[in-house]
């Protein structure tokens, strides 16, 4: 059996590999991008450099293999020179973009069960054509299993954040409602109100551009404090333009972040607020760290001198969960939601060097704060497998695509916590 000759579609690296596949996602062993079939190789494997052209059989361009309706709807968009192929994926120069809406070539494309990607190699514009990957089909009951279990724990955390804030409206003598199942719940519906609109956002933006996603998959998080570790969603098809990569990186965390401020609002308004002399200065205290909007929506909301100690209601604690998840989430690195973002302004490699240096940077801010270190190991994990960007990286970013990178990059600094919260 032949060895495939594979090149990366980011970064052009070359080698040979046990197989003849016509995709090997992720497999780049130097930028983690994408490898395609491009030739044949006998014998034992040998690495070449992304500047030497290995030795394989180009086929004539009649040979070529592609389905005529793939070919007809190639040439009503683009002008093209067949370049080569080998196995299933087919290599053109191409001479002149017809149509600059690439999702508009890769609806048709999908149609016919066919994928494209458009990437710049030595100044030369290339398509690549090859058969679609397969996408499964999503579990149906799982995601309502996940959401019943973040439910449960949700409630579970409410209830112990509602015991604590009933003691101090007793001892600073306080009205209020003091019925801990109401509270509880109260707490629940305003995080898995953020966590879902967060993830429902990337849902629509998934849908808009067509990408293939699972349902939002909350984490269950049983005794901790709030109860979850957030919501996922996976996406399971390429995305296609950078624009897209924008929009799904965005979307989430603006769609959280507008849901955050009023439920931080309300929350700080049912908070207590006690001068500091009235807090016992025995026992241990518990703080969370603040940011610029808390900080704004507190001098907003409550009205009170800096010094004062503010007791934060659960609804409050919920906002606040739900303003870091945000900041969490638009750190720029790996597959994140700020990931997505720079991921579409930045190469392969470059982002991949971002990646590796925001890791380090998060462990040595463990001095602060001692959950930067697992946040700092997990980045350096996840980002061993790269963000292999879009498939068409030669379309310019649009106007209003900037302006939203801009907005995430406010909203980054507003939500920025460095110390998210300790005990003393």
């Amino acid at each position: 059996m032949p060895r495939g000759i594979y090149e990366c579609l980011n970064c052009g690296h070359r080698e040979e590999r046990d197989s003849v596949e016509p995709l090997l996602e992720k497999s780049c062993p130097v930028c983690g991008g994408d490898m395609i079939l491009v030739g044949y190789a006998e014998g034992p494997q040998t690495e070449t450099s992304p500047q030497e052209e290995p030795a394989f059989e180009v086929i004539p361009p009649e040979t070529a293999g592609i389905p005529k309706d793939v070919e007809e709807i190639l040439n009503r968009y683009y002008v093209l020179e067949f370049w080569r192929r080998e196995g299933d994926v087919t290599v053109y120069l191409v001479k002149e973009i017809l149509e600059n809406d690439f999702e508009k070539v890769l609806r048709a494309l999908e149609k016919r069960h066919y994928w494209a990607a458009l990437k710049k190699r030595d100044g030369h514009v290339l398509l690549f054509v090859f058969p679609a990957g397969e996408v499964k089909e999503n579990n149906p009951w799982l995601p309502w299993v996940f959401l019943l279990a973040t439910i449960v724990t949700t409630l579970m955390a409410g209830y112990f954040l509602a015991l604590n804030y009933i003691a101090a409206m007793r001892e600073f003598g306080r009205p209020g409602i003091s019925n801990p199942y109401l509270i509880a719940l109260s707490f629940s519906v305003s995080v898995m109100a953020i966590l879902g609109t967060h993830e429902l956002g990337h849902k629509i933006a998934a849908a808009y551009h067509g990408i293939k996603a699972t349902m939002p998959y909350f984490i269950p998080f049983p005794f901790s404090f709030i109860g979850t570790l957030g919501a996922v969603i996976r996406i399971k098809s390429p995305l296609p333009t950078r624009d897209a990569a924008i929009d799904l990186g965005v979307s989430g965390p603006i769609a959280g972040f507008l849901v955050a401020i009023p439920v931080t609002m309300i929350g700080l308004k049912l908070s207590i607020v006690v001068p500091p002399t009235a807090v016992p200065s025995t026992g241990q205290q518990f703080y969370f760290g603040t940011n610029l909007i808390f900080e704004l929506l507190t001098r907003t909301v409550l009205h009170v001198p800096s010094n004062y100690v503010v007791f934060l209601h659960p609804i409050a604690i919920a906002g606040w969960v739900g303003l870091l998840v945000t900041f969490l989430n638009l750190i720029p690195v790996a597959q994140l939601d700020g990931g997505h973002i720079a991921r579409a302004f930045l190469s392969e490699r470059t982002h991949r060097y971002l990646t590796l240096a925001v890791a380090f940077g998060l462990i040595a801010m463990s001095a602060l704060w001692s959950g930067w270190m697992i946040w700092g190991i997990l980045v350096l994990i996840i980002g061993a497998t790269g963000n292999p960007g879009a498939l068409d990286e030669v379309s310019p970013i649009s106007k209003r695509r900037i302006l939203l990178a801009i907005v995430a990059v406010v909203i980054f600094v507003l939500t920025a916590t460095p110390r998210p919260m300790w005990a003393s």
